[in-house]
């Protein structure tokens, strides 16, 4: 099958074209070109075509959660993803046990071929290798040093499928895990951690590219103690997650990212977890009670941290707009492309290229989602 698309405005990987036809064939991009072809044309005359958006960094969503360890979950929130624009996404644990995390991705990896929706490209493991000041909603008690045999082991049960690790670097070993386990073309960001501007800058140059969901989590930025913030802010060739749904970084604060960084070295995340797409109340996140309110996802106890986000990749694309931080264009390259590349999954999403799989979104002007496709083919909108 083939057609043409006709929109206002496409969000290209080199450029944004104005007006103009991209090629559909058998449910792959062909080419873009400015003159009306023969062909079926599909008429998005005052819309905005932009890659699928690709989210590296989610548990759950409508009530599910990765590590539920059910492939009927992961397909119900792969499903759902259409919903948030997305076409791509890295199912993400949390810290558990080594046990529960092998069956997780197990569950994953077998079942890989038969799951529909938004399509699984690997997984990220967040944690175990973290530390206790800033844990967030991890769970201290299954935390320990990094393992490259452990981690061997995971990556085998997973069957290669675990592209990214987040941990953090003041642990012992920490840079000798992040020089093997990079070598072998796992992203190993950092996050959850208290390690100083030293600690993180030794594994920065042992091979870590990424700070995981940058500013949460994290030792802050001090004027004769950079920390991890100041080591986000100011290391050249990481890129930095960002969760932009205004509760867990203040935008002011995103503006001061971006200038420091570029549009090109951030990434757009969730960190959503099960309560996504689902009303307030009362929830569980990995082993602790949450409460969702008022756009929040908190840990019931005493803490009242964040506990992950209720955050859609698509409204977080218009938030950064809508702040006027960014571009319309500089707000898709951060949920698409930068994601993509920063998990090493761009040879598969993130971008509009001939022969890649058609997976792609139509925005209005108010970067709002209108529809949702998958290999070609419409699935939502």
């Amino acid at each position: 099958m083939e057609y043409y698309i006709h929109a206002e405005k496409f969000f290209l990987g080199s450029n944004v074209e104005m007006g103009g036809y991209l090629q559909v064939v058998d449910g792959k991009f062909g080419r873009y070109q400015k003159n009306q072809p023969d062909g079926d044309i599909v008429e998005y005359s005052d819309k905005w075509i932009a890659p699928g958006l690709v989210d590296t960094h989610i548990h759950g969503l409508l009530n599910h959660d990765v590590m539920d360890a059910s492939a009927e979950g992961i397909e119900a929130m792969a499903n759902g993803l259409l919903k948030c624009g997305v076409t791509s996404w890295l199912p993400t644990t949390l810290t558990a046990s080594s046990e529960q995390l092998k069956e997780v991705v197990q569950v994953i990896s077998k079942n890989l071929d038969h799951f529909e929706g938004a399509k699984v490209q690997g997984i990220h493991f967040e944690g175990p290798y973290y530390t206790e000041k800033h844990k967030g909603a991890q769970n201290p008690k299954y935390f320990e040093n990094p393992s490259i045999e452990e981690f061997h082991e995971w990556q085998a049960a997973a069957n290669g499928m675990i592209r990214k690790i987040s941990i953090a670097p003041e642990r012992d070993g920490a840079v000798e895990f992040t020089a093997q386990i990079s070598s072998e073309g796992v992203t190993v960001a950092l996050g959850h951690s208290d390690a100083t501007f030293e600690q993180a800058k030794a594994c920065v140059e042992a091979g870590a590219t990424m700070f995981t969901h940058t500013f949460n989590g994290m030792s802050g930025l001090d004027h004769r103690e950079p920390g991890m913030a100041g080591a986000a802010l100011s290391l050249q060739g990481v890129t930095d997650e960002l969760i932009c749904d205004g509760h867990h970084v203040n935008p002011y604060v995103v503006k001061i990212l971006l200038d420091a960084k570029t549009p090109s070295k951030v990434a757009l995340v969730t960190d959503c977890m099960k309560a996504g797409l689902m009303p307030d109340g009362d929830y569980i996140l990995g082993e602790f009670p949450v409460i969702v309110q008022n756009g929040t996802a908190r840990l019931k106890d005493s803490s009242h941290s964040l506990a992950g986000s209720i955050l859609l990749l698509k409204d977080a694309i218009k938030n950064v707009v809508d702040w006027n931080v960014v571009t319309p264009e500089q707000a898709i390259q951060m949920a698409t492309a930068n994601a993509a590349d920063s998990a090493g999954i761009g040879s598969k999403c993130g971008h509009i290229l001939p022969g890649r799989d058609a997976d792609f979104i139509v925005l209005d002007r108010e970067m709002k989602l209108d529809k949702t496709y998958l290999n070609g083919e419409k699935v939502v909108g």
